[in-house]
């Protein structure tokens, strides 16, 4: 078939993303002097927990079913959202674990309920104003096992860089180094359903190490460049930081 013809048929295969697994299990140690006593996700900023920002940004954005994936004090999450949340349009489902599973066992655990061939998948404590139909239609033209949604930085040395190939397929995870520069992960992914749930992971592992740096090379796995805003609570003075801009109507 031409080349064109592909192009073509890839563009009508195309469907929006319309269900997304928010993380939202984190003990957020690092901050805990200001928040003792809660999940990171429910930090509050500028009055309203950070986990409010994330679901009505991609509420705006398409997304119609949300799972969160949760576990440390998974019942202060549930009573927000079955008290305090309103979220028109949009569902929201809970995906509790026992036991500490790590980021991808918590994710594995979601994903079980996922209906739709692909999905969105979103760390609780970053908020990174991704474009979801264009990482939407990159990913499925791309027919990709996961991408990742990418911010350029000019300063990089707490995250570590990722390096792409020519074609947009992951080149390598590159470690933290001091004033690095690049591309950092953002927290923002799109996986294909099916072959996440075939990987045979175990119940319990790190999304980042045994699923993203593990099998990048043997996958088809690429990054998607944004450069939105981006925020990650995780650190002190990074929250102090949001309360300052979302306060701002960010």
């Amino acid at each position: 078939m031409p080349e064109s013809n592909n192009w073509q048929r890839d563009l009508l295969e195309i469907r929006m993303i319309t269900e997304a697994i928010i993380l939202a299990g984190g003990l957020g140690t690092r901050l805990r002097s200001a928040i003792p006593d809660l999940p990171k996700c429910m930090a509050p900023v500028a009055g309203k927990p950070f986990l409010y920002y994330v679901l009505n940004y991609f509420r705006q954005q398409g997304i119609r079913k949300f799972i969160l994936a949760l576990g440390y004090k998974h019942e202060l999450i549930e009573n927000y959202i079955q008290n305090d949340f309103a979220i028109q349009g949009s569902a929201i489902q809970f995906s509790i674990e026992q036991e500490p599973l790590g980021t991808g066992g918590a994710v594995k655990l979601a994903t079980c309920t996922i209906e739709e061939k692909n999905f969105l998948l979103v760390n609780g404590d970053t908020f990174f104003d991704v474009d979801v139909n264009a990482l939407s239609g990159f990913h499925q033209t791309h027919h990709a096992d996961c991408c990742l949604s990418l911010k350029p930085m000019s300063s990089a040395d707490r995250y570590g860089i990722v390096l792409l190939k020519e074609d947009g397929s992951i080149k390598s995870f590159e470690e933290k180094k001091p004033n690095s520069s690049g591309l950092i992960n953002g927290g923002v992914y799109t996986l294909q359903t099916e072959s996440f749930l075939k990987e045979n992971l175990p119940d319990r592992f790190s999304f980042e190490k045994d699923y993203l740096e593990k099998f990048y090379s043997v996958r088809r796995m690429f990054g998607f460049r944004q450069d939105k805003y981006f925020i990650d609570i995780g650190l002190p003075e990074d929250y102090s930081r949001a309360q300052k801009e979302f306060a701002q109507n960010r």
